[in-house]
């Protein structure tokens, strides 16, 4: 968004359509998010746990494409998107605004799913969105740096770096998703200790919190979760 904003600018171009691109698809995250809770709410425990299993391999599947699409595409982003945009002005102000709804849409619904999966999997859900809300922060300050041309990344070189922080969270997610499956009573193989993490991994603490939030690991994992946990991060990674 600050790259089309800061494009935009510079044509001598109004911001309006591209805000109400964002502002209609920030509005239907909010509700895709809202709706996933309340349906999670009614739900069985089995039901429950085996829905909770299935969000974090969705939010696993969406996390692992976006890092392989930046990976391919970052050293080209900001041109693609300038080329996009400049195609929009030339068919009107309704395809400007569906080019910024579709690409907040697409990264809010992920962020939706990745987010309720990780609220799902910490004992201390203030802090997670304490941390959420600061993503959201600083992001939403890059993205306003961008736009003054303050500041000036490597694209490249930064999704680098995120992408391989994201691999790693999203490995927890997949070990929190053999998790779940098995207390829901679908996995049922190698369900016995792998290694005993409890003196890093104290339920209760604020750093268990942030270590089984952001990396999934309990403080007991079985095999399967550890297992799950190294097939996917090292080959990704």
């Amino acid at each position: 968004v600050g790259i089309i904003a800061a494009f935009l600018v510079r044509r001598r171009r109004s911001l309006r359509p591209m805000w109400a691109g964002v502002g209609l698809a920030v509005a239907l995250c909010l509700g895709a998010a809202i709706a996933f809770t309340v349906v999670g709410s009614t739900l069985s425990f089995r039901a429950r746990e085996t829905a909770e299993g299935v969000l974090s391999l969705v939010a696993v599947g969406g996390v692992s494409y976006m890092v392989v699409w930046m990976h391919r595409h970052a050293h080209e982003l900001k041109t693609r998107l300038e080329e996009q945009a400049a195609i929009a002005i030339d068919a009107g102000g309704l395809a400007l605004v569906a080019m910024a709804f579709f690409a907040v849409l697409r990264e809010g619904v992920e962020t939706a799913v990745f987010l309720l999966a990780a609220f799902q999997q910490t004992a201390r859900p203030l802090l997670a969105g304490i941390g959420a809300i600061a993503g959201i922060v600083v992001a939403i300050g890059l993205g306003y740096g961008i736009y003054r041309g303050g500041v000036r990344i490597n694209l490249s070189r930064f999704f680098r770096v995120t992408g391989l922080v994201l691999v790693v969270v999203a490995a927890g997610l997949l070990a929190s998703a053999v998790h779940e499956f098995a207390e829901a009573g679908l996995v049922t193989i190698a369900q016995e200790p792998a290694v005993d993490l409890s003196w890093l991994i104290a339920p209760g603490t604020v750093r268990a919190s942030l270590i089984t939030g952001m990396l999934g690991l309990q403080p007991i994992p079985t095999v399967a979760e550890a297992v799950a946990w190294f097939l996917y991060a090292v080959p990704m990674a």
